[in-house]
Order: C-alpha cells, then structure tokens, then sequence
C-alpha cells in the first residue's frame, strides 16, 4: 500500500487562486473588446445580455427538483456572471463599473468555489482517516498470526526436544548393567519396543 503523500503547496494554492484569476482574465478580456469597437456597442451589450441570461436560466433548471446536478448548476451560474461582467467590461466607457463587477463576481465565484472545497476537503479527510484504519487493521492482523506462528513452531520445537531426550533416557537406560526388560513387564510398565535390525529382518 503506497504511503499518503502531501502535496505541494502550489497545487494547494493553485484552486484558491482559480476564480480569481479566472474573473480577473474575463474582466482584462472585456476591456480589449472596449478598445477594438465593442465600447457603447448595443448590439454586443444585447449578445452577452442574451448568452448571460440563456447560461444563467440552464444554472437554474440544472438545479431544480431532487435529481438536480450541483457541479452542472455551478458551472452555468459561473458562466452566466463571466458574461455579464464580459458585457459590463465591452461596453462601459470607463473603468470603475467593471471593477465594481469584477469584485462582486469574484466575492459570488469565492462563494460558490467554497462549498466544493468543503466538500473535497471531508472527502479527503475521511479517505485518509479510512486509510490509516485499514493500515492499522492489516498490522494488528499480522502481528497476530506472527505472534500464532511463533507459538506454533515453539511448541513443535518443545515437542522435539521433549521426544529427543525422552529416546536418549531410553537408550540410556537400555544400556546401564542389569538392565531387565522382564521386570518392567512384571511391574505393569509397558513393554520397550524391540530393537529390528535389517538382519533380523533377512
């Protein structure tokens, strides 16, 4: 499992900046319009207020009734106040219209770019918390059949140590003077195995 790695604090400034920029190039877009024909231009003026108005009624439709889409409605919303501040910035003949609409569309795409970010953000927080969980699941998971492993080959170990030193005390045994099988019988003691050898097989 690969390690969470932090990202870089661009790309963590990076989606801040974005509606910022993204009203600040619409705005320096407009006024280039204002000085190539478009300043008192009723017929453009008419064009954005048509292609505002169509983005910002597909904004409302996208987020009417229960199966509604955010991200869609967002989107058109967004569009919808880009053109109109396109429209503001072509046709005013001066400068502090367009700024005031500049920073009121700003403040509104902030506001909308927020709850997305919010949202990001507890996805991101849960994703991690269910990571280190499983992480930490899967580690306890192998300490424990580390630990039944270990248990395992030390009772298999005990075992042969128990079996090797319970044939050397018979062997010991069978091999001090005086030594009678017979008498451990008659005692009630079981019977020693006796000893084959490959002659005695033939």
């Amino acid at each position: 499992m690969e390690p969470i790695v932090p990202r870089h604090w661009l790309a963590l400034a990076a989606p801040k900046a974005a509606p910022a920029l993204a009203t600040s190039t619409v705005l320096i877009l407009g006024r280039i319009w204002n000085a190539n024909g478009a300043e008192h231009s009723v017929g453009n003026a008419a064009l954005m207020v048509v292609l505002a108005t169509g983005a910002a009624t597909a904004g409302a439709f996208a987020s009417a009734g229960r199966a509604g889409d955010s991200v869609i409605a967002g989107t058109a919303f967004a569009a919808s106040g880009g053109l109109a501040l396109a429209g503001v910035a072509g046709y005013a003949d001066g400068i502090p219209l367009p700024l005031l609409l500049w920073a009121l569309t700003t403040a509104v795409a902030y506001g909308l770019a927020a709850r997305y970010w919010r949202t990001d953000r507890r996805d991101t927080i849960a994703h991690e918390r269910h990571t280190i969980e499983r992480r930490e699941t899967h580690a306890h998971v192998e300490r424990v059949e580390a630990l039944r492993a270990g248990a395992q080959i030390e009772v298999a170990r005990t075992g042969a140590a128990y079996a090797e030193q319970l044939a050397t005390a018979l062997i010991t045994r069978a091999t001090l003077p005086g030594f009678d099988p017979d008498q451990l019988i008659r005692a009630g003691l079981p019977e020693l195995p006796a000893t084959h050898t490959a002659k005695e097989d033939w």
